[in-house]
């Protein structure tokens, strides 16, 4: 039986991509509250707004699942810091996934270093996973913030130009998308389907000396949910980046004979 939403949204003649656009979300956030996904009230009052249906019909019983006892068991570990957590867990995590493979940081610079992970992530890519990497713009105003609250300056910028290279051959892959954005970052997201990473951000602090949240989707509306929301509302803003020269190969083309 279809969710109600969806039956109302039909009715008013609105589709995924069109109440993605005027709610400034990912398509996918939308479908995943047509199959079930209760959205946040803030988004519940825009949808009974666009579909002309009451919340309680919209989403029955609304009022016993908001107060429903928090559920923790999404949280699968923690970690102090990044730099504990070990390598093979990272490979382990994007080695599970089936159906998405997703980064959102500003360099991850970390990942593609490894070649292993790289190596993962070419090899889903072409069995079919969809993969999604989001990481700062080195231009933007928040690279430069992050960079001056970390006390590196310009080296943040330097880092993603870094990463990129790195990146290159793995963005010829058909199932790539590489995006660049100008967030507030306050959350590293590293996620494979259900199950994510978190690094969190603390100001002044490198986010390999800040805590790792492992999280896995056992509950909607939990907490491994919010991420990947925010996640979603991240790279719904991100600019395709296949295209883009990084700052090194700006640097070459100037420098080079005319």
């Amino acid at each position: 039986m279809k969710h109600p939403l969806s039956r109302a949204l039909r009715s008013a003649g609105l589709d995924a991509v069109d109440v993605a656009g005027r709610l400034s979300v990912d398509p996918k956030t939308v479908d995943r509250w047509i199959s079930g996904r209760l959205p946040y009230p803030r988004h519940r009052t825009a949808l009974v707004a666009l579909t002309g249906w009451p919340e309680r019909d919209l989403w029955p019983g609304i009022d016993a699942r908001e107060h429903a006892a928090p559920d923790t068991g999404d949280i699968l570990m923690t970690y102090a810091q990044r730099c504990s957590v070990p390598a093979d867990t990272w490979r382990k995590l994007f080695a599970g996934a089936e159906r998405e493979v997703g980064i959102l940081a500003y360099s991850s610079l970390f990942l593609a270093e490894d070649a292993g992970v790289l190596g993962i992530l070419r090899d889903k890519a072409r069995a079919g996973v969809r993969v999604r990497i989001a990481l700062g713009d080195m231009d933007g105003a928040q690279v430069a913030q992050r960079g001056a609250d970390e006390r590196i300056g310009e080296m943040m910028s330097t880092r993603i130009d870094n990463a990129l290279i790195l990146l290159r051959p793995l963005m010829d892959e058909r199932g790539v998308s590489v995006r660049s954005h100008d967030t507030v970052l306050y959350n590293s997201i590293y996620r494979a389907d259900d199950e994510l990473m978190v690094n969190t951000h603390a100001y002044g602090c490198a986010a390999s000396r800040s805590p790792v949240l492992h999280l896995r989707l056992a509950t909607q509306g939990g907490m491994a949910s919010t991420y990947l929301d925010s996640f979603e509302r991240v790279w719904a803003a991100a600019q395709e980046l296949r295209a883009h020269p990084t700052k090194r190969s700006k640097t070459a083309a100037g420098s080079a004979p005319g």
